[in-house]
């Protein structure tokens, strides 16, 4: 019988809304000038670094998109599967969809499958915003507790 385990990953999203060459896509704008972007969606193929800074060693990559989902407050809904690219996990795969309350310190948000490695994860991210640029770029702190086989 295969044993759970749970593995703890700190990882930087790396979240390039401008120039040439960015991970985030905006596809629909949001409705009627909201202040929340609500009704906006993004779509991304964000990488996932070791370090804060975008040219730290990349280990993967998070794909997927988010949503503003609120209408009086910037919430997200985040859909996405952190996709490893290097060392132990290369090929595997965690998916995090869930509410991001883009204001609070900290976000937590539900692990609910994985694959390869982690086939059959669960568990929880937790995020924070490590900075934020003036064009839009963002860098979040990713506390990632997987349970898996």
């Amino acid at each position: 019988m295969l044993k759970e385990k749970v593995t703890h990953f700190q990882l930087y999203w790396q979240d390039v809304v401008s120039g040439s060459n960015a991970t985030s896509v905006t596809v629909l704008e949001e409705v009627n000038n909201s202040s929340t972007l609500f009704g906006s969606v993004s779509i991304i193929d964000n990488s996932l670094t070791v370090g804060p800074n975008l040219s730290s060693k990349t280990v993967g990559k998070s794909q997927g998109l988010y949503a503003s989902t609120g209408l009086e407050e910037t919430s997200l809904l985040m859909v996405m599967n952190f996709a490893f690219t290097d060392g132990k996990y290369n090929g595997s795969t965690f998916t995090v969809v869930g509410r991001n309350n883009v204001n609070a310190k900290v976000r937590e948000m539900p692990i609910i499958g994985g694959s390869g490695l982690f086939r059959f994860a669960r568990g929880y991210v937790l995020a924070s915003t490590y900075s934020f640029s003036d064009n839009g770029d963002g860098t979040i702190e990713y506390n990632c507790y997987v349970i898996h086989y």
